[in-house]
């Protein structure tokens, strides 16, 4: 089984962060734009002036461990390690970055496993995210005369098991708050609209698993995307926008949760525990926290646990 997530730079060095940032803003699925056209852009302005910014905000959250995606992933691979039986191994790879998840593949082959289940934790299933990563493992796969059986985990947005954990993992941090929120947002990672257009049903997945986790909570959330890039018009409204408007409407007290990340990352810890926080107490509010992602907690480990394990259905006789 190998656990698949987007990617991280090895280190908080410009360096660093601006081949990541090439290796991630190459990608066609990520940027749909004719690589001719697309290329003298990246390479001339953003490549020359993001990777310092952006390492200047990895800084803000790297640990010990180092990048907390990373780190957070091999503890959700660790925790998984042994809960489908012996004849099961566990590993976990990066889209982007290290470790290649064509490196992986071929290190789980060499080790003997004839059948893999390729695991992106995207519970939204998107082309940008979900797809690309599948891309990458077909594309490592293409490469070898012997390939293993393969299946493809499928997005898991309404799944029951994946709502209760985000219900309990949602009201344990609410309850250890010292303020009680007006309002709870569900921030999704932004897309261009012309996505929605194209036919991606990630706008949908991310509204019903709002819809069902608001649902479970007995209160309605907030949907908000962030992280939008460039000039394109992205899916509204916008996680930054939406903070800052909140105290004009009276709402001063907020909390906030990533239901589509399944591990907290630079996304999540920078820019909606950091900045987020900052525009929202800026704009007037006085009250704001951030819930954290799934990650490896009990919770998390057990979802993963259960949707994982009927994936393997008829290829392992685990408890």
């Amino acid at each position: 089984m190998l656990l698949i997530n987007l990617g991280t730079p090895d280190s908080t060095s410009p360096r660093d962060v601006r081949r990541y940032l090439a290796e991630f803003l190459s990608d066609p699925r990520v940027i749909e734009i004719p690589r001719l056209a697309w290329q003298p852009i990246l390479r001339g302005a953003i490549l020359t002036t993001r990777p310092k910014r952006s390492a200047h905000a990895y800084a803000q959250v790297w640990s010990a461990e180092g990048s907390p995606l990373a780190a957070i992933t091999a503890r959700q691979a660790r925790a998984l390690a042994n809960a489908f039986g012996p004849q099961v191994t566990v590993d976990w790879a990066m889209r982007y970055g290290r470790p290649a998840i064509g490196d992986r593949l071929r290190a789980l082959k060499e080790a003997g496993c004839g059948r893999i289940l390729l695991s992106p934790l995207y519970p939204q299933y998107c082309a940008a995210t979900t797809a690309t990563a599948n891309d990458q493992a077909f594309a490592a796969l293409a490469r070898m005369r012997w390939q293993p059986a393969v299946r493809t985990l499928p997005p898991y947005y309404d799944e029951p098991a994946y709502i209760d954990a985000l219900k309990q993992s949602v009201e344990e941090a609410l309850a250890t708050l010292d303020f009680e929120p007006q309002a709870l947002v569900a921030s999704f990672h932004g897309m261009p609209q012309r996505t929605l257009e194209l036919g991606d049903p990630y706008h949908c997945h991310c509204q019903k698993t709002a819809r069902l986790l608001g649902q479970e909570l007995g209160r309605e959330l907030m949907v908000a995307f962030q992280s939008r890039f460039g000039r394109a018009k992205w899916l509204e409204p916008a996680t930054d926008a939406t903070l800052a408007a909140l105290p004009g409407k009276g709402i001063g007290r907020v909390a906030i949760v990533a239901p589509g990340f399944s591990a907290d990352c630079l996304e999540t810890l920078e820019e909606l525990a950091i900045r987020g926080r900052e525009t929202f107490l800026a704009a007037g509010g006085t009250h704001f926290a951030y819930l954290q992602c799934l990650n490896d907690s009990a919770v998390g480990i057990a979802m993963l646990r259960q949707i994982l394990n009927r994936e393997l259905a008829g290829w392992n006789a685990a408890p």
